[in-house]
């Protein structure tokens, strides 16, 4: 174990002195240097060489005064020598060396001056011999003590979960795999972390590996089987005469090395990758993001974008810190000149639970570990600010065991309890380098509490008590209901049972659900991550009706949506956000907006929060099949099913055309979004009502139909089969008799306004449209409106982040204005026959383009202002301000609206009571 600080300082006096007033030759630098390591409690001679011969560039002959590969170079000098000199020189060594012996430190001497080059932070510290003890803080990286400077995108956390990747494969190859090789690279890890960080005393396992195992790697799987049970064997219990290579390792215990394992068997290309870990400085990676990437380590595919899957810390402490960690440092800012006060907080903390219920590599845990253990830390700094620390074990209150966790990949859980102790040590680490007395918690007799199991088929209670519990976090998987296996149905079924409508929610949902029965009658605070579909579209008036209604969930806070990614190359960003929520009321709630979905929240404090993420009462809006406003109903396009063999392009048309001319009268333009948006071309065969005898004349047209037909009779589903009786037809025809509005189902989150238009009746609409027939110029001016955007903003389903409309959530949901006169009717009417006017002068531009807003030509830009400022008439004279106040006051429509309906339906339901 390292020495502690208060230790090594009357040695690096001691040291001093006796060196100070010599006349030192060059002859006596090695036994100067021997000493010097022996300040630190180091042998020298186990971590570095003398006269390490190497070759400078020229080829030329070179040796280093003292070498410890992948740590330090020494070059010393006789007294009153050129330091910068000896600097040069030791720099000319490095053309020799392998990567992984390139020096970190670079230190020069002449006995009485010191200078260290710190190479990765680029600094250089100087001092002479008798200020040594003034600067033993720099040599930590000797004495055992490592600076902890965390990168999230540090290089080396993606190179240490590449070469243990390497490793993972080869060991596979030959046979070695599931569980046991699961448990077997756990273990390596633990044991490369050790080996940087104190817990083993430095390097042991690089030299343990490197030197006491033979080249070609024949004897190093049964000496790393050895040291696994070294391991896990208390010292008074190991063998008297134990191999002084076996021994200097320290006893671990916490369950990681219970296991027997299969011998496994090495190479010589394994045991270099080994070592080349070993060389590498684990001291540097990130517990919180390791575990991520290591993860992806068993996956080729996932390996081959190592980085873009882990969840970052800005990310995960979005959810933290309204969740519990801002309440916490509060507290203690208000409390901290009370020392009585200040020592019943402390011991709160160190009663806290944490649970993770799909807590995958343990980000969450991890950092919410870290943060708790940064505040006690500031506790710790403010007790004992006079007084000495005899045993900071004894004022180190909170622990890992604090934390619980349950995930269904036993590698992801075993990584997780494993990166646990890691930022556990790492921060025993900070606190004794503060309090000068080495803390390290060797043997494990803690662990954090992390079960391999389905969260969904657990009951939390057995893993602990919910009267236990403080906290529940994390970050379930999301997994849309199209994309889910028949397992995670199942898992659905299990939770909502026969809740109407929970087939179309996200596997997420499961987590809301499952927590808000569990913190029925209880303080607990709750706050996943989530899919932003479970605060839009039919997906609130399912889940949250049932959470609020029947459990008495209570929103705290939220962030809106926005981009859950973090910096590395080619991840794919997902769209999020994150809900807090209790079974009791908080008074004050912080709802968290962007105006940058991308970039940095705004913080609102607000009285309430509705399912929808906005300041408003609970409301639940749900498919219903009916306009709540007196308006044309709106229906959705026309689904073909026919393979393709229906449709053509203009080429394609033209030629068949010419092959089949008696055709050409049955050819429609066909309209999709993408060729209304885009100004494309494509066409169908319309068929409806055609004479038998003239179809049976074109023979072109019935080859179509018969692949039409053995297309659908292809097909898994039973409907689509028995329509192939049907070729000529679409599956589902839904074509207005008249012309009508044109609205495309999908349409980027980018556009203030989602582009629509007059289609003629000829028109074949695709069914990723929808179409409002016969309708007016009225109907397309508030339907184009910012007014109805923000409806379509708050309640349409999104695909990704782009808006996914709905006739039957956000058409017949949205609020018309009531009781206009004409002249706001005119005025509307006028305004949007504008807008179709400004968008004729741009022929040559798409609806894409037009509506694109770095493109939006300014001309149209005003004509939609006007039609906007017309809309907002027709619903008060007052203007508004900004998006809230118009959401506020749409869904304050809504509910009159919908009340009489509401009522009407209560007194149906009253009377069939009766009647049964």
């Amino acid at each position: 174990m390292p020495l502690s600080w208060n230790e090594i300082k009357p040695r690096a006096i001691k040291f001093s002195k006796e060196w100070e007033d010599a006349e030192k030759e060059n002859a006596e630098a090695q036994s100067f240097w021997i000493e010097f390591f022996n300040v630190f409690g180091i042998s020298q001679r186990r971590v570095s060489s003398f006269e390490h011969s190497v070759k400078k560039l020229g080829n030329k002959d070179g040796r280093i005064d003292l070498f410890w590969k992948g740590r330090l170079i020494i070059e010393h000098k006789s007294k009153g020598k050129d330091l910068d000199k000896a600097f040069k020189q030791a720099i000319d060594y490095f053309p020799g060396l392998k990567e992984d012996e390139l020096p970190k430190y670079i230190l020069v001497s002449d006995f009485e001056n010191f200078r260290l080059y710190d190479l990765d932070e680029n600094t250089q510290h100087n001092f002479v011999l008798s200020e040594l003890h003034k600067n033993i803080k720099l040599f930590g990286f000797i004495a055992g003590y490592q600076k902890i400077k965390i990168r999230e995108e540090d290089p080396i956390n993606i190179k240490a979960a590449e070469k243990m990747g390497k490793l993972h494969d080869l060991l596979k190859e030959i046979g070695y795999d599931g569980h046991e090789l699961e448990i077997y690279l756990v273990r390596l890890l633990f044991m490369l972390f050790a080996d940087d960080t104190g817990i083993f005393e430095k390097d042991i396992l690089w030299d343990f590996v490197e030197n006491q195992t033979s080249e070609d790697a024949s004897d190093l799987a049964p000496k790393i089987a050895q040291l696994f049970q070294v391991l896990n064997t208390p010292n008074e219990k190991r063998l008297k005469n134990l191999d002084e290579n076996y021994a200097q390792f320290p006893y671990i215990y916490g369950k990681l090395f219970d296991e027997n394992l299969r011998l496994a068997a090495f190479d010589s290309k394994m045991r270099k990758i080994l070592i080349e870990s070993c060389a590498m400085d684990w001291s540097l990676i990130s517990p919180a993001i390791f575990g991520s990437l290591f993860q992806s380590i068993m996956d080729k595919k996932e390996r081959r974008n190592l980085g873009a899957h882990y969840t970052s810390e800005k990310n995960i402490l979005k959810l933290i810190k309204p969740l519990f960690l801002d309440e916490l440092w509060d507290e203690f800012h208000k409390i901290k000149g009370n020392s009585r006060k200040l020592a019943e907080f402390h011991k709160r903390l160190g009663e806290l639970k944490f649970l993770d219920p799909a807590c995958g590599s343990g980000n969450f845990l991890i950092i919410a570990y870290r943060e708790l253990r940064l505040l006690e830390f500031e506790i710790l700094k403010i007790i004992y600010k006079n007084d000495r620390v005899i045993s900071i074990e004894n004022i180190v209150w909170i622990n890992i065991d604090q934390f619980y966790g349950i995930e269904i990949d036993e590698w992801a859980a075993r990584i997780a309890e494993v990166a646990m102790w890691l930022i556990d040590h790492q921060q025993n680490m900070q606190i004794s380098e503060k309090f000068g007395s080495y803390f390290v918690r060797i043997p494990i007799k803690k662990s954090a509490n992390i079960i391999h199991a389905n969260s969904l088929q657990t009951d939390w209670k057995s893993l602990v008590s919910k009267n236990e519990l403080s906290y529940i976090l994390g970050n379930p998987p999301f997994i849309g209901y199209s994309l889910q296996t028949k397992k995670q149905k199942h898992d659905m079924k299990l939770v909502f049972g026969n809740i109407k409508g929970a087939g179309a929610l996200d596997y997420v949902a499961s987590w809301f659900l499952k927590a808000a029965k569990y913190i029925q009658e209880t303080k607990i605070k709750v706050a996943f991550v989530s899919t932003n579909s479970i605060s839009q579209g039919e997906q609130v008036g399912i889940l949250w009706r049932e959470l609020i209604n029947k459990y008495n969930t209570n929103i705290f806070f939220a962030y809106r949506t926005f981009k859950w990614n973090n910096e590395a190359k080619g991840n794919a960003a997902v769209h999020v956000v994150i809900t807090g929520f209790s079974n009791f009321n908080i008074k004050t709630k912080k709802l968290f907006d962007f105006e940058d979905i991308a970039g940095e929240p705004l913080e609102i404090k607000v009285s309430k929060i509705s399912p929808y993420l906005i300041e408003t009462k609970n409301y639940f809006i749900k498919k219903i099949r009916k306009p709540i406003s007196s308006v044309v109903e709106m229906m959705k396009g026309s689904q073909p099913t026919d393979g393709g063999n229906l449709l053509m392009k203009d080429l394609e048309k033209m030629n068949f055309i010419r092959k089949e001319p008696n055709a050409e009268k049955y050819i429609r333009p066909f309209i999709s979004a993408r060729e209304f948006l885009k100004g494309e071309k494509r066409w169908c065969l319309w068929l409806e009502n055609i004479n038998p005898k003239e179809l049976k004349i074109m023979p072109l047209v019935l080859e179509r139909l018969n692949k039409v037909k053995e297309m659908r009779l292809a097909s898994s589903k039973i409907a689509t089969q028995k329509l192939a009786n049907f070729p000529s037809q679409f599956t589902e025809n839904r074509q207005p008799k008249e012309d009508y509005i044109l609205m495309p189902s999908h349409s980027s989150e980018n556009r203030k306004y989602i582009p629509i238009g007059f289609l003629k009746s000829d028109s074949i609409l695709n069914n990723s449209c929808f179409s409002v027939p016969n309708a007016t110029l009225y109907d397309f001016g508030t339907l184009t409106s910012e007014m109805h955007m923000t409806w379509v903003k708050y309640t349409c389903g999104r695909l990704e982040s782009r808006f996914r409309y709905s006739n039957t959530i956000v058409y017949n949901n949205y609020p018309f204005p009531k009781d206009i006169n004409d002249k706001q009717k005119k005025r509307v009417e006028k305004a949007a026959q504008k807008v179709l006017d400004t968008r004729l002068e741009f022929p040559d531009s798409s609806l894409a383009v037009l509506y694109d807003p770095l493109t939006m030509p300014p001309s149209l830009v005003k004509t939609h202002n006007q039609l906007d400022k017309a809309v907002d008439l027709c619903y008060r004279p007052q203007a508004f301000t900004n998006e809230r106040a118009r959401i506020e006051f749409l869904f304050d429509l809504y509910s009159q609206y919908v009340a009489p309906l509401q009522a009407e339906m209560n007194k149906k339901k009253k009377r069939k009571r009766k009647k049964s």
